[in-house]
């Protein structure tokens, strides 16, 4: 499949120049048929078949796809909603003490601010590594992690589209002493991902933006060993091996962080989308987005453009004094883009399905703000 076959399958990019895929992918017609499909299997065939056989069947055949997909075992894979889903499952499986650190930078989402946020009204210190134009600087990083009980951070920054080098961070959290914990929504669909090369302790991610599948798609890499010596914080019958035994024993693995009930709809509709993507390539697809970035970052004031001239991402930071604005300005020229909290800008996402033509009307807009 090449990319203009891909996005000729999704009805939601044929209205408007759609370039906001680091927030939400639009699916392919055939990935919210295969959620219909499922769910219809599950719901119109319970009066004949164990509606959780069926279910569980469909569970362990998405940990499988999510685990060839990122380089892990599928033992190593639990399903959940979103990347904050699977940051929460391992905040609470860790049982903090007061005065225990635990260490972030300054480019997180609030996916990965928010649970440890939380952590500060039982004492915990939240350590804020600063950063400069989306980079850390490593021996400040490497100061602030010496007594950390967990680091996490973003293995592409949400705020720059910068590249961080997760297997150094990891490798001196490790030698710290720290549980390592990484944000990569923005890699899967768009880069090529190996969580095994990366050597974290666990790596949340989810499948709605680059890979273009449904909402309620995460997943949760937790490395095999690591995952057996933990408890999580919520437990359900998936959760474990026996829910009705006397005496309470986890899944091996990852598995031990799912909980209960859920649709086995949306990561039926992810299996799909992963299908669609390595059906183009992601090398394809990371090769496509650099000459489209590139092509954008050409016709942008140096200093106004907040992202790595060089590619590292489809996320394109641009400064601007009105962000707001200027989003619902483009909006009205039929771009779809969206505005940053922090810095004060606004950011293209480019896909592989974009196109020049859409690179370009960015630029013309951006000549009117």
């Amino acid at each position: 499949m090449t990319p203009r076959e891909l996005r000729a399958d999704v009805p939601g990019l044929q209205e408007s120049a759609y370039l906001n895929f680091g927030a939400h992918g639009p699916s392919p017609e055939y990935v919210v048929e295969a959620v219909s499909d499922a769910v219809a299997d599950h719901e119109f065939n319970s009066g004949t078949d164990d509606p959780y056989t069926t279910a569980f069947a469909g569970y362990d055949r998405a940990r499988e796809r999510v685990a060839e997909f990122i380089g892990a075992e599928p033992e190593e894979v639990a399903l959940t909603e979103s990347t904050t889903d699977g940051i929460n499952r391992i905040a609470t499986a860790i049982d903090f003490d007061p005065g225990d650190v635990v260490v972030r930078t300054d480019l997180e989402h609030p996916a990965g601010t928010l649970p440890w946020q939380q952590l500060e009204a039982q004492g915990v210190e939240v350590r804020v590594v600063e950063t400069t134009d989306g980079r850390v600087d490593i021996d400040a990083y490497t100061e602030a992690v010496a007594d950390a009980r967990l680091v996490c951070f973003s293995a592409v920054t949400w705020t720059h589209g910068t590249q961080l080098p997760v297997s150094e961070l990891v490798d001196i959290a490790a030698e710290a002493g720290a549980f390592t914990l990484v944000d990569a929504v923005q890699v899967p669909g768009e880069l090529p991902m190996d969580v095994h090369e990366w050597g974290a302790d666990a790596v949340a991610a989810a499948g709605h933006k680059w890979l273009l599948g449904p909402w309620g798609t995460g997943f949760l890499y937790v490395d095999r060993e690591v995952a057996d010596t933990m408890v999580p914080g919520a437990v359900g019958y998936r959760s474990v091996t026996e829910p009705t035994a006397a005496e309470l024993t986890y899944e091996p693995g990852a598995k031990r962080f799912e909980i209960g009930t859920t649709s086995p709809g949306p990561h039926a509709g992810l299996i799909e989308a992963i299908d669609a993507i390595e059906s183009v390539g992601v090398e394809r697809i990371a090769d496509r987005i650099e000459t489209l970035t590139d092509r954008l970052k050409a016709g942008i004031d140096d200093e106004a453009l907040l992202s790595p001239q060089a590619h590292e991402s489809g996320l394109v930071s641009i400064a601007v004094d009105d962000p707001e604005a200027t989003v619902e300005r483009f909006a009205e020229e039929g771009i779809v883009i969206r505005s940053l909290p922090h810095p004060d800008a606004i950011r293209v996402s480019v896909h592989a399905v974009s196109t020049a033509a859409e690179i370009d009307s960015v630029l013309a807009a951006l000549e009117m703000v």
